[in-house]
């Protein structure tokens, strides 16, 4: 019988992966990874009454859930509202900020919307006026339209998916853009679908 173990020598071993924590404890790098994060877009149907959108953006700072874009608008219902919220988050914290919304008083439902729902958003964008007609074609390639005209600055309206918006201001960038602004996303679900 030798003295030794059975097995390879030690310099023939394979090196365990992952970092040792404070106590000498190897973690697995699997369940060390960061998780995947994602963007959801999450529809709340409010009470129509003052103070709610302080309410929903207070509970969003608290909890640090990071929004890509917020809108807010009337339903059919005068007594109620839509709150439109696009969040990027990793699965666990898009549940959590369902639950949480789902908890304020006057949110009624929440709702995550299908990834094949309608998204939509509204830009306008302003450029440098030197070249109105070429401005207006670029509009028309985007189904856009100039909405205001002066000497200095061409005004165009585009409407689309978030990455028909991306491209269109791209394009506009080689007239100069002096600025932008963007409404965020509003999105319904498909078909005879109910939103909330």
């Amino acid at each position: 019988m030798s003295g030794g173990l059975e097995g390879p020598a030690p310099e023939e071993r394979p090196d365990p992966e992952g970092r040792r924590n404070s106590q000498g404890i190897r973690i697995d790098p699997e369940a060390e990874a960061e998780p995947e994060s994602r963007r959801a877009v999450l529809s709340a149907l409010v009470e129509h009454e003052p103070g709610v959108l302080a309410n929903v953006s207070g509970l969003f700072r608290r909890r640090q859930f990071n929004i890509e874009s917020l809108t807010v608008g009337p339903t059919t219902d005068g007594d109620r509202a839509r709150i439109t919220l696009e969040i990027e988050e990793p699965r666990p914290g898009i549940e959590q900020a369902k639950k949480q919304l789902q908890k304020l008083v006057p949110v009624i439902a929440v709702t995550e919307l299908e990834p094949t729902a309608i998204r939509r958003e509204l830009a306008l964008i302003k450029v440098d006026g030197s070249a109105p007609d070429q401005v207006g074609a670029v509009a028309e390639m985007y189904d856009g339209k100039t909405v205001d005209v002066s000497q200095e600055s061409v005004t165009v309206e585009i409407t689309g998916s978030e990455q028909k918006i991306d491209a269109a201001v791209e394009t506009f960038g080689r007239f100069g853009i002096h600025e932008i602004v963007r409404t965020g996303t509003a999105a319904l679900e498909r078909g005879t679908r109910k939103t909330t």
